[in-house]
Protein backbone atom coordinates (compact mmCIF):
# COMPACT_ATOMS: atom_id res chain seq x y z
CA UNK A 1 0.00 0.00 0.00
CA UNK A 2 1.07 3.52 -0.53
CA UNK A 3 0.76 6.62 1.67
CA UNK A 4 -1.08 9.92 -0.27
CA UNK A 5 2.12 11.51 -0.26
CA UNK A 6 3.86 8.52 -1.66
CA UNK A 7 1.52 8.48 -4.64
CA UNK A 8 1.72 12.08 -5.12
CA UNK A 9 5.62 11.40 -5.60
CA UNK A 10 5.29 8.20 -7.82
CA UNK A 11 2.48 9.85 -9.81
CA UNK A 12 3.60 13.49 -10.24
CA UNK A 13 0.25 14.92 -8.55
CA UNK A 14 -0.13 16.74 -5.61
CA UNK A 15 -1.69 15.42 -2.61
CA UNK A 16 -4.12 18.44 -2.75
CA UNK A 17 -5.02 16.94 -6.17
CA UNK A 18 -5.42 13.58 -5.24
CA UNK A 19 -7.75 14.42 -2.05
CA UNK A 20 -9.66 16.03 -5.45
CA UNK A 21 -10.30 13.09 -7.05
CA UNK A 22 -11.41 11.48 -4.25
CA UNK A 23 -13.99 13.47 -3.37
CA UNK A 24 -15.10 13.19 -7.13
CA UNK A 25 -14.54 9.69 -6.86
CA UNK A 26 -12.47 10.08 -9.93
CA UNK A 27 -9.24 8.04 -8.05
CA UNK A 28 -10.52 6.72 -4.78
CA UNK A 29 -8.38 5.46 -2.12
CA UNK A 30 -8.43 1.16 -1.82
CA UNK A 31 -8.76 1.87 1.93
CA UNK A 32 -9.08 4.42 4.30
CA UNK A 33 -8.40 4.16 8.14
CA UNK A 34 -11.31 5.23 9.84
CA UNK A 35 -9.03 6.02 13.01
CA UNK A 36 -6.61 8.77 11.28
CA UNK A 37 -8.27 9.41 7.82
CA UNK A 38 -5.84 9.00 6.19
CA UNK A 39 -5.43 7.40 2.35
CA UNK A 40 -3.84 4.53 1.46
CA UNK A 41 -3.42 3.21 -2.41
CA UNK A 42 -2.93 0.24 -3.83
CA UNK A 43 0.22 0.10 -6.12
CA UNK A 44 -1.67 -0.62 -9.08
CA UNK A 45 -3.46 2.27 -9.16
CA UNK A 46 -0.09 4.01 -9.49
CA UNK A 47 -0.70 3.41 -13.48
CA UNK A 48 -4.28 5.53 -13.28
CA UNK A 49 -2.66 8.34 -11.25
CA UNK A 50 -0.17 9.32 -13.84
CA UNK A 51 -3.22 9.13 -16.36
CA UNK A 52 -5.05 11.26 -14.25
CA UNK A 53 -2.12 13.36 -14.14
CA UNK A 54 -0.84 13.72 -17.81
CA UNK A 55 -4.45 14.05 -18.95
CA UNK A 56 -4.26 17.08 -16.44
CA UNK A 57 -1.27 18.52 -18.05
CA UNK A 58 -3.09 18.82 -21.35
CA UNK A 59 -5.86 20.62 -20.09
CA UNK A 60 -8.56 17.05 -20.21
CA UNK A 61 -11.85 18.21 -18.91
CA UNK A 62 -13.43 16.70 -15.36
CA UNK A 63 -15.42 14.31 -16.98
CA UNK A 64 -12.53 13.17 -19.55
CA UNK A 65 -10.38 12.39 -16.79
CA UNK A 66 -12.68 10.19 -15.14
CA UNK A 67 -13.84 8.35 -17.87
CA UNK A 68 -9.81 7.53 -19.15
CA UNK A 69 -9.71 6.39 -15.33
CA UNK A 70 -12.10 3.69 -15.91
CA UNK A 71 -11.74 2.79 -19.32
CA UNK A 72 -9.62 0.07 -21.72
CA UNK A 73 -7.43 1.82 -23.72
CA UNK A 74 -8.83 1.63 -26.76
CA UNK A 75 -11.53 3.69 -25.73
CA UNK A 76 -8.99 5.95 -23.68
CA UNK A 77 -7.58 6.58 -27.49
CA UNK A 78 -10.77 7.63 -27.88
CA UNK A 79 -11.11 10.14 -25.92
CA UNK A 80 -7.51 11.49 -26.50
CA UNK A 81 -8.39 11.34 -30.31
CA UNK A 82 -11.27 13.93 -29.37
CA UNK A 83 -9.25 16.00 -26.72
CA UNK A 84 -6.81 16.41 -29.59
CA UNK A 85 -9.84 17.61 -31.89
CA UNK A 86 -11.19 19.98 -29.09
CA UNK A 87 -7.53 21.99 -28.49
CA UNK A 88 -6.55 22.22 -32.31
CA UNK A 89 -10.18 23.96 -33.06
CA UNK A 90 -9.26 26.26 -30.29
CA UNK A 91 -5.58 27.05 -32.19
CA UNK A 92 -7.65 27.80 -35.14
CA UNK A 93 -10.00 29.68 -32.96
CA UNK A 94 -7.23 31.88 -31.54
CA UNK A 95 -5.36 32.14 -35.08
CA UNK A 96 -8.53 33.77 -35.91
CA UNK A 97 -9.25 36.06 -33.47
CA UNK A 98 -5.62 37.28 -33.44
CA UNK A 99 -6.08 37.85 -37.11
CA UNK A 100 -9.35 40.16 -36.40
CA UNK A 101 -7.63 41.83 -33.63
CA UNK A 102 -4.54 42.94 -35.99
CA UNK A 103 -7.05 44.72 -37.97
CA UNK A 104 -8.47 46.07 -35.66
CA UNK A 105 -4.92 48.29 -34.53
CA UNK A 106 -5.37 50.00 -38.44
CA UNK A 107 -8.30 51.60 -38.91
CA UNK A 108 -7.15 52.23 -42.35
CA UNK A 109 -6.32 48.75 -43.14
CA UNK A 110 -8.19 47.26 -46.24
CA UNK A 111 -11.11 44.69 -45.99
CA UNK A 112 -9.28 41.35 -46.78
CA UNK A 113 -10.23 39.18 -49.32
CA UNK A 114 -10.12 35.21 -49.50
CA UNK A 115 -10.57 33.64 -52.76
CA UNK A 116 -10.94 29.83 -52.66
CA UNK A 117 -11.42 26.93 -55.48
CA UNK A 118 -12.69 23.24 -54.80
CA UNK A 119 -14.65 21.08 -56.84
CA UNK A 120 -18.21 21.91 -57.71
CA UNK A 121 -19.34 18.30 -56.62
CA UNK A 122 -17.65 18.27 -53.20
CA UNK A 123 -19.38 22.03 -52.43
CA UNK A 124 -22.63 21.11 -53.77
CA UNK A 125 -22.54 17.76 -51.42
CA UNK A 126 -21.61 19.73 -48.25
CA UNK A 127 -24.48 22.45 -48.55
CA UNK A 128 -26.82 19.62 -49.13
CA UNK A 129 -26.01 17.83 -46.05
CA UNK A 130 -26.26 20.66 -43.87
CA UNK A 131 -29.43 22.04 -44.91
CA UNK A 132 -31.72 19.89 -42.82
CA UNK A 133 -30.13 21.96 -39.68
CA UNK A 134 -30.53 25.10 -40.66
CA UNK A 135 -32.60 27.12 -38.05
CA UNK A 136 -36.32 28.50 -38.60
CA UNK A 137 -36.77 30.32 -35.11
CA UNK A 138 -37.27 34.43 -36.22
CA UNK A 139 -36.52 34.82 -32.41
CA UNK A 140 -32.88 33.24 -33.52
CA UNK A 141 -31.96 35.11 -36.74
CA UNK A 142 -28.17 34.15 -36.56
CA UNK A 143 -29.71 30.31 -37.14
CA UNK A 144 -31.41 31.04 -40.31
CA UNK A 145 -27.82 31.15 -42.12
CA UNK A 146 -25.57 28.37 -42.91
CA UNK A 147 -21.92 29.23 -41.69
CA UNK A 148 -18.92 29.31 -44.11
CA UNK A 149 -16.04 28.75 -42.67
CA UNK A 150 -12.34 28.86 -44.65
CA UNK A 151 -9.54 27.78 -42.99
CA UNK A 152 -6.34 26.92 -44.52
CA UNK A 153 -6.83 24.28 -47.03
CA UNK A 154 -10.51 23.73 -46.62
CA UNK A 155 -13.85 25.03 -46.63
CA UNK A 156 -16.40 23.99 -44.04
CA UNK A 157 -20.32 24.63 -43.71
CA UNK A 158 -21.91 24.75 -40.79
CA UNK A 159 -26.18 25.07 -39.89
CA UNK A 160 -27.90 24.34 -36.38
CA UNK A 161 -31.20 25.03 -35.07
CA UNK A 162 -30.29 24.25 -31.12
CA UNK A 163 -31.42 20.71 -31.47
CA UNK A 164 -29.24 19.57 -34.13
CA UNK A 165 -26.41 20.46 -36.12
CA UNK A 166 -24.83 19.27 -39.35
CA UNK A 167 -20.89 20.56 -40.37
CA UNK A 168 -19.26 19.52 -43.86
CA UNK A 169 -16.22 19.68 -44.77
CA UNK A 170 -14.24 20.16 -48.70
CA UNK A 171 -10.71 20.57 -49.17
CA UNK A 172 -9.95 23.90 -51.43
CA UNK A 173 -7.14 25.51 -52.67
CA UNK A 174 -7.25 29.23 -50.32
CA UNK A 175 -6.02 32.34 -51.29
CA UNK A 176 -6.38 34.98 -48.18
CA UNK A 177 -6.63 34.99 -44.31
CA UNK A 178 -9.46 32.58 -42.40
CA UNK A 179 -12.70 33.72 -42.77
CA UNK A 180 -16.24 32.81 -40.54
CA UNK A 181 -19.28 34.11 -42.98
CA UNK A 182 -22.79 33.78 -41.36
CA UNK A 183 -24.68 33.68 -44.93
CA UNK A 184 -28.79 33.85 -45.02
CA UNK A 185 -30.73 30.76 -46.11
CA UNK A 186 -31.83 32.13 -49.19
CA UNK A 187 -28.20 33.25 -50.51
CA UNK A 188 -27.46 29.56 -49.38
CA UNK A 189 -30.66 28.15 -51.69
CA UNK A 190 -29.43 29.97 -54.32
CA UNK A 191 -25.91 28.57 -54.02
CA UNK A 192 -27.31 25.46 -54.12
CA UNK A 193 -29.34 25.81 -57.25
CA UNK A 194 -26.84 27.03 -59.15
CA UNK A 195 -24.26 24.32 -58.05
CA UNK A 196 -26.68 21.93 -59.20
CA UNK A 197 -27.72 22.77 -62.19
CA UNK A 198 -23.95 23.77 -63.42
CA UNK A 199 -21.45 21.03 -64.97
CA UNK A 200 -18.68 22.93 -64.85
CA UNK A 201 -15.93 20.98 -62.85
CA UNK A 202 -14.64 23.71 -60.07
CA UNK A 203 -16.33 26.29 -57.68
CA UNK A 204 -14.82 29.63 -57.37
CA UNK A 205 -15.67 31.65 -53.97
CA UNK A 206 -14.63 34.62 -52.71
CA UNK A 207 -15.42 35.62 -49.38
CA UNK A 208 -14.93 38.59 -47.36
CA UNK A 209 -16.27 40.07 -44.26
CA UNK A 210 -19.22 41.70 -46.27
CA UNK A 211 -20.08 38.63 -47.98
CA UNK A 212 -19.60 35.96 -50.45
CA UNK A 213 -19.49 35.25 -54.81
CA UNK A 214 -19.68 31.80 -55.85
CA UNK A 215 -18.99 31.12 -59.12
CA UNK A 216 -18.97 28.26 -61.71
CA UNK A 217 -18.37 28.62 -65.09
CA UNK A 218 -19.87 32.26 -66.18
CA UNK A 219 -22.67 31.70 -63.97
CA UNK A 220 -22.27 33.53 -60.41
CA UNK A 221 -24.44 33.81 -56.97
CA UNK A 222 -24.00 37.01 -54.75
CA UNK A 223 -24.73 37.53 -51.13
CA UNK A 224 -24.06 39.74 -48.42
CA UNK A 225 -23.24 38.80 -45.29
CA UNK A 226 -25.21 38.44 -41.51
CA UNK A 227 -24.15 40.68 -38.92
CA UNK A 228 -24.75 38.42 -36.15
CA UNK A 229 -22.43 36.48 -33.73
CA UNK A 230 -22.39 32.60 -35.05
CA UNK A 231 -21.98 30.06 -32.31
CA UNK A 232 -19.06 28.52 -31.66
CA UNK A 233 -19.72 25.10 -33.17
CA UNK A 234 -16.64 23.72 -32.61
CA UNK A 235 -16.50 23.04 -28.86
CA UNK A 236 -19.67 21.73 -29.19
CA UNK A 237 -18.57 19.33 -31.24
CA UNK A 238 -15.54 18.35 -29.02
CA UNK A 239 -17.55 17.94 -25.80
CA UNK A 240 -20.12 15.58 -27.29
CA UNK A 241 -17.14 13.19 -28.75
CA UNK A 242 -18.56 9.65 -27.48
CA UNK A 243 -16.76 6.78 -26.17
CA UNK A 244 -18.93 4.37 -28.01
CA UNK A 245 -18.92 3.36 -32.15
CA UNK A 246 -21.87 1.63 -33.92
CA UNK A 247 -21.78 0.93 -37.74
CA UNK A 248 -25.05 1.00 -38.90
CA UNK A 249 -26.52 0.11 -42.41
CA UNK A 250 -28.37 3.37 -43.17
CA UNK A 251 -31.35 1.79 -45.15
CA UNK A 252 -31.78 -0.57 -42.81
CA UNK A 253 -31.85 2.00 -39.65
CA UNK A 254 -34.30 3.96 -41.65
CA UNK A 255 -36.53 0.77 -42.38
CA UNK A 256 -36.63 -0.23 -39.05
CA UNK A 257 -37.19 3.44 -37.53
CA UNK A 258 -40.35 3.73 -40.23
CA UNK A 259 -42.48 0.74 -39.03
CA UNK A 260 -40.73 0.60 -35.32
CA UNK A 261 -42.85 2.01 -31.98
CA UNK A 262 -42.00 5.47 -30.65
CA UNK A 263 -42.95 7.01 -27.65
CA UNK A 264 -44.82 10.09 -27.96
CA UNK A 265 -43.49 13.50 -26.41
CA UNK A 266 -44.38 17.00 -26.39
CA UNK A 267 -42.64 20.74 -26.68
CA UNK A 268 -44.44 23.82 -26.49
CA UNK A 269 -47.84 22.42 -27.58
CA UNK A 270 -46.07 20.35 -30.47
CA UNK A 271 -46.01 16.77 -30.49
CA UNK A 272 -43.21 14.37 -31.59
CA UNK A 273 -42.54 11.10 -32.00
CA UNK A 274 -39.43 10.04 -29.68
CA UNK A 275 -37.40 6.82 -31.19
CA UNK A 276 -35.64 5.22 -28.61
CA UNK A 277 -32.47 3.15 -29.44
CA UNK A 278 -30.23 0.87 -27.62
CA UNK A 279 -26.28 0.66 -28.45
CA UNK A 280 -24.70 -2.29 -26.34
CA UNK A 281 -20.37 -2.55 -26.37
CA UNK A 282 -20.43 -4.89 -29.60
CA UNK A 283 -21.46 -1.97 -31.34
CA UNK A 284 -25.07 -3.52 -32.05
CA UNK A 285 -28.20 -0.68 -32.71
CA UNK A 286 -31.24 -1.58 -32.05
CA UNK A 287 -34.49 0.19 -31.90
CA UNK A 288 -36.39 -0.68 -28.54
CA UNK A 289 -38.99 1.82 -28.42
CA UNK A 290 -40.65 1.23 -24.61
CA UNK A 291 -38.99 -2.46 -24.07
CA UNK A 292 -36.07 -2.33 -21.87
CA UNK A 293 -32.24 -3.20 -22.50
CA UNK A 294 -30.40 -5.94 -21.32
CA UNK A 295 -27.03 -6.09 -19.53
CA UNK A 296 -25.06 -2.50 -19.80
CA UNK A 297 -26.62 -1.26 -23.50
CA UNK A 298 -27.85 2.07 -23.74
CA UNK A 299 -30.92 3.81 -23.91
CA UNK A 300 -30.91 6.91 -26.12
CA UNK A 301 -34.22 8.41 -27.20
CA UNK A 302 -33.65 11.26 -30.21
CA UNK A 303 -36.38 13.28 -32.09
CA UNK A 304 -37.05 10.14 -35.16
CA UNK A 305 -38.03 12.93 -38.15
CA UNK A 306 -33.98 14.51 -36.85
CA UNK A 307 -32.51 10.80 -36.95
CA UNK A 308 -34.46 10.19 -40.35
CA UNK A 309 -33.24 14.03 -41.46
CA UNK A 310 -29.75 13.06 -40.78
CA UNK A 311 -29.21 9.54 -42.26
CA UNK A 312 -30.54 11.52 -45.70
CA UNK A 313 -28.11 14.48 -45.25
CA UNK A 314 -25.12 12.18 -44.73
CA UNK A 315 -25.70 10.39 -48.40
CA UNK A 316 -23.88 7.08 -47.57
CA UNK A 317 -25.12 3.61 -47.16
CA UNK A 318 -22.48 2.55 -44.40
CA UNK A 319 -22.58 5.17 -41.64
CA UNK A 320 -21.11 5.04 -37.67
CA UNK A 321 -22.88 6.48 -34.47
CA UNK A 322 -21.20 7.99 -31.55
CA UNK A 323 -22.36 8.65 -27.85
CA UNK A 324 -21.81 8.60 -24.51
CA UNK A 325 -25.04 8.31 -22.75
CA UNK A 326 -28.28 9.03 -22.68
CA UNK A 327 -28.09 12.65 -22.01
CA UNK A 328 -25.12 13.81 -24.31
CA UNK A 329 -25.66 13.79 -28.04
CA UNK A 330 -25.53 11.38 -30.94
CA UNK A 331 -23.47 12.02 -33.72
CA UNK A 332 -24.08 10.43 -37.19
CA UNK A 333 -20.71 10.50 -38.72
CA UNK A 334 -19.30 8.98 -42.44
CA UNK A 335 -16.88 6.35 -41.77
CA UNK A 336 -14.18 7.67 -44.33
CA UNK A 337 -14.88 11.20 -43.57
CA UNK A 338 -14.06 13.20 -40.04
CA UNK A 339 -15.08 16.52 -41.14
CA UNK A 340 -18.94 15.79 -42.11
CA UNK A 341 -21.24 14.95 -39.10
CA UNK A 342 -24.94 15.90 -37.89
CA UNK A 343 -25.21 15.93 -34.15
CA UNK A 344 -28.38 15.92 -32.28
CA UNK A 345 -29.62 16.33 -28.99
CA UNK A 346 -30.86 13.34 -27.15
CA UNK A 347 -34.67 13.65 -25.23
CA UNK A 348 -34.77 12.48 -21.64
CA UNK A 349 -36.90 9.84 -21.66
Amino acid sequence: MLSIGELARASGLTVSALRFYDRHRILTPAWVDAHTGYRWYAADQVRAARLAAGLRRVGMPLAGIAAAVRADPAAVHGLLDAHLRRLEAGLADARRELSRIRALLDPEEIVMTTRIILSRADLAAAFEAVRFAVGADPGLPQLATVLVDVEADAVTLVATDRYRLAVAGADATVTGPPVRLPVPVDVADRVRELLASATAGEAALTVSADGLTVAVGDAQVTGEAVDVDYPDHRRLVGAAAGTRRATVQAPALRAALTGAPTVVREHDGVRYDVTVLSVDDAGTVEVVGDAPVAGDALRVGINREFLLDALDAAGQAQLVLELDGPITPLIVRRPDDDRSFSLLMPIRL
